[in-house]
């Protein structure tokens, strides 16, 4: 059976912050952080966006009334969840007018999440083949002012409609995964903020990435002559350059230099949102596919995701004829030219607002909303309001 990804598309805040002039504003050089790390611009996320609002802002771009009819699994992938016990799927099930037979679950490992939920729609289509399902990687990558892990924050949500016969990118059933129990990146119940060892982090990613390659490779008897490019994880776009340098080690000239040139498009919105964590390796797919030249039908598409803690996982896809036509370029052009860019002190205003940790009611401010746009209103008796 044919199953794959039939519509994709994302949202991001409507403000960011400029990395050339947080670099100044911090005492670094510039070019720290737009080469060393490959960051252009960083979205933020005020306190009326957040994992869930964000997640049904996708959503809503891109299902019309038949998907919603025919959607019967919601899968939330995420690691910016709002609540213990209640899904974020649901909200979305409500908030895009999904019918009431669906499933809706939260998934988490990471920045895998979301990949973890397309694995699960594979299994649930193949079964069920009338069946679609929504999947969706929705989260603030939020480390503090001042630290370390600033410049790699983000804001974000990539929605994917996964279907029999899809429109886009057929999905391979032969992936390579791998678990491994190490503390590279956590963020604890207590904490508004991750932590991360940076360095071991980047290592145990890239350690990965070799070992499910080999795996994935002996299994399917592909190299790197079958991929026209590959798509990564990025938590910051210089991680999906070090990806291809330690997949190319040995290769030829001319597989690097094709893997290179695509991985520039495909982390073209990357560099403008930052770090969505469950939605990066999505973000960049999507790049790809919008901002780079059309590619032939069949080209197939490598996929790595990574999730610390950790899971990694190597997977495939291969273009269908016209994808360009089912995809949305101009209004994801558009999403972001239409954005406002904040000062320094408007950035660290909004970094530091949170909701009560005492159960206190508020109503949040909400002045900058576009008409159209799915937000949290309020918190009222601990429960959360959204309206569109």
């Amino acid at each position: 059976m044919d199953i794959g990804i039939d519509k994709i598309g994302f949202y991001t805040p409507n403000v960011y912050v400029d990395m050339e002039k947080l670099a100044e504003a911090r005492g670094v050089d510039p070019a720290k952080y737009t080469i060393g790390i490959g960051q252009e611009k960083m979205a933020v996320a005020p306190l009326h966006q957040d994992a869930v609002s964000m997640a049904a802002n996708a959503a809503l771009s891109i299902l019309d009334e038949e998907d919603k009819q025919a959607i019967d699994f919601v899968l939330f992938g995420t690691e910016s969840g709002v609540d213990h016990s209640k899904s974020g799927a649901v909200w979305v099930h409500q908030l895009t007018g999904i019918q009431k037979g669906a499933r809706s679950i939260e998934l988490k490992q990471a920045c895998y999440g979301a990949s973890a939920g397309i694995k699960m729609a594979m299994g649930h289509i193949a079964l069920n083949p009338e069946s679609k399902v929504l999947v969706l990687g929705t989260d603030i990558a939020k480390y503090g002012l001042h630290t370390g892990g600033e410049p790699t924050q983000g804001a974000g949500a990539v929605a994917i409609l996964l279907s029999q016969n899809p429109r886009i990118l057929s999905l391979d059933n032969d992936s390579a995964a791998l678990t491994k129990d190490i503390s590279d990146f956590w963020r604890p119940l207590y904490s508004d903020y991750a932590f991360v060892d940076g360095k071991f982090s980047n290592q145990a990613y890239l350690e990965f990435l070799s070992d499910v390659w080999g795996i994935y490779k002996e299994k399917t008897n592909r190299d790197l002559r079958d991929f026209e490019a590959m798509c990564f994880h990025v938590p910051y776009t210089k991680m999906g350059k070090k990806a291809i340098m330690v997949l190319t080690e040995d290769a030829d000239e001319a597989d690097t230099e094709r893997l290179m040139s695509y991985y520039q498009d495909s982390v073209y919105y990357n560099k403008q949102v930052g770090n969505i964590y469950t939605g990066s390796l999505y973000l960049s797919l999507l790049s790809l596919l919008e901002q780079g030249k059309e590619l032939e039908a069949g080209a197939r598409i490598g996929l790595f995701s990574y999730g610390s803690g950790a899971v990694g996982e190597f997977f495939s896809g291969t273009l269908k004829e016209g994808y360009k036509s089912q995809v949305r370029t101009e209004a994801h052009e558009a999403l972001l030219e239409s954005r406002t860019e904040l000062s320094i002190s408007e950035y660290e205003e909004i970094l530091e607002l949170a909701l009560p940790k005492d159960g206190t009611d508020i109503d949040i401010d909400h002045k900058e909303v576009k008409e159209g746009t799915i937000y949290l209103a309020a918190v009222k008796s601990h429960i959360r309001e959204y309206v569109n």
